[in-house]
């Protein structure tokens, strides 16, 4: 069951448009990224569904209630942790934690939040004393002090190491095992890839690909890339007339073949049948890296 529902959502700023008729559902109990170029419309997307952001048309729903005219509601029961923050350098870490769960009929406990989100030991430190990486946590934290059943994550892991980003993402799992709906906004394919049940890229306020991870890679055309220096002539168009071939390029020396399927299978067949032997063979899976780069190739 779907527990947001965007219906042909649009907005304006000025004559710009950010939001040109997106829809996209997120189901109970999933992981979805929304993911998007610098000025796809991201933000103005997941404002308008948090109802910090009137839309000018079109239609939202979050947990069946209206994000707008039912905000006071809806806020109990959804947490945010913005892609930028701040809090009072003097604020301490347990100070904070206690007055967003005084903002909450039922919030979680606050120590349990440090322990598991890794502040135990900073619970005394001030705001300011606090590394990039921690003060990514503590907003984390913030977000799920109130045991929302949907919570927006924009840009997770920005200042955690690798460790740390890792240790999040087990974190985020067992958000999602544990019943709460995640939206997660990400420049990072990776942790797309990593975490999310389904996605949707926005690219010029449209959503132009949307579906699991593995879709997203498929359904982006060419899947693998072999690269490789004949020691001997070959013909191109031989290659070329392969059935899972798309693309032949030569640059120099190497020659590089794209396609899909059995692409690798047939183009070292004809090397075998030929009897030439390869240099620096390196084949190359397409990632969401690759896939995401297709599908908004020309945005600036």
């Amino acid at each position: 069951m779907a527990v947001i529902e965007v219906e042909d959502l649009t907005k304006t700023y000025g004559g710009r448009t950010a939001l040109g008729g997106v829809s996209f559902a997120v189901d109970d109990g999933e992981i979805f990224g929304l993911l998007g170029p610098n000025g796809a419309g991201k933000t103005t997307a997941v404002e308008c569904v948090e109802g910090l952001r009137r839309a000018d048309s079109g239609s939202v729903r979050v947990l069946g209630l209206d994000p707008v005219r039912q905000g006071r509601q809806l806020r109990r029961q959804i947490g945010v942790q913005l892609q930028q923050a701040h809090l009072p350098d003097a604020l301490r870490v347990h100070e904070a934690l206690e007055l967003y769960a005084s903002f909450y009929p039922r919030p979680r406990d606050p120590d349990e939040l440090l322990s598991q989100w890794g502040l135990e030991d900073k619970r005394d430190t001030k705001f300011g004393k606090l590394s990039g990486g921690q003060k990514q946590r503590l907003f984390i934290a913030l977000a799920l002090v109130g045991d929302p059943r949907v919570v927006f994550l924009d840009e997770l892991t920005t200042g955690l190491d690798p460790q740390a980003r890792r240790a999040t993402w087990d974190l985020v799992r067992q958000m999602r095992d544990g019943g709460v709906t995640v939206v997660l906004v990400s420049h990072f394919m990776d942790e797309v890839a990593a975490l999310c049940d389904r996605a949707a890229i926005l690219d010029k306020g449209r959503i132009v690909a949307a579906g699991t991870p593995t879709e997203l890679i498929f359904g982006a055309g060419e899947q693998t890339a072999l690269s490789f220096r004949p020691t001997a002539e070959l013909d191109l168009a031989t290659l070329s007339a392969l059935p899972s071939v798309a693309r032949v390029e030569q640059c120099g020396d190497t020659v590089t073949v794209s396609g899909s399927g059995a692409v690798t299978d047939e183009v070292t067949a004809v090397l075998a049948r030929n009897q030439i032997v390869v240099a620096n063979l390196r084949i190359h899976d397409r990632t969401l890296d690759d896939a995401y780069a297709a599908i908004t190739e020309g945005t600036e």
